[in-house]
């Protein structure tokens, strides 16, 4: 059974390793960025009010945020494992998923952070944003978002690095190598949690 976590900045690739992980491993994966969307495109009330914060770049607040994961994590599917991407993202996160968490005699076993450089993701984020055309993608909205990373989330890694199960992968280059340096990265951190 793994719990775990994949963060990283905006771009750098966390949605399509977290599902490469995820069918890998056999455990279900959480994407809030996945669940905020399906609900703006429902037009539902949490994706109407997250709607206000997503398209300026902003993170969605935590009282709404937190009910959201206590909720799927109460839900069937997870009882083998799970992959949360991208939660948490503040240190407030991190104490309301440790608690969730206590509440059902668990905790995390690893975390793994996928890094790049914000040149480079800026350029991947635009090129995302032709693609798909994406409102929260511009290029200032872009940048706004990497600067939250860096102010609020770095504290959620330093927090999971201090606790010992923190892995680093860089996430640049082709699908197929981070991949590959993904599940490597994964099994030496298993390896070594069972010595």
């Amino acid at each position: 059974m793994t719990r775990m976590l994949i963060i990283g900045p905006p771009g750098s690739g966390k949605g399509t390793q977290a599902e490469r992980i995820s069918e890998r491993l056999g455990v279900v994966a959480i994407s809030t960025g996945d669940i905020f969307r399906a609900n703006v495109k429902g037009e539902t009330p949490l994706g109407v009010e997250a709607r206000k914060y997503m398209d300026n770049g902003d993170f969605v607040p935590d009282s709404v945020t937190n009910k959201m994961v206590r909720d799927r994590l109460s839900e069937g599917g997870v009882e083998d494992g799970f992959l949360l991407d991208g939660y948490p993202r503040t240190t407030a996160q991190v104490d309301y998923l440790d608690q969730i968490l206590a509440d059902g005699d668990q905790k995390l076993d690893v975390v793994l952070q996928l890094t790049a450089d914000d040149g480079e993701l800026v350029s991947r984020l635009l090129g995302r944003a032709k693609e798909t055309g994406r409102s929260d993608d511009n290029e200032a909205v872009i940048r706004h978002r990497l600067d939250l990373y860096h102010e609020q989330t770095e504290a959620v890694v330093a927090r999971y690095a201090e606790r010992g199960i923190l892995t680093q992968v860089d996430g640049i280059g082709q699908i197929d190598k981070v991949t590959d340096r993904v599940l490597h990265a994964l099994h030496a951190h298993a390896a070594l949690i069972r010595t």
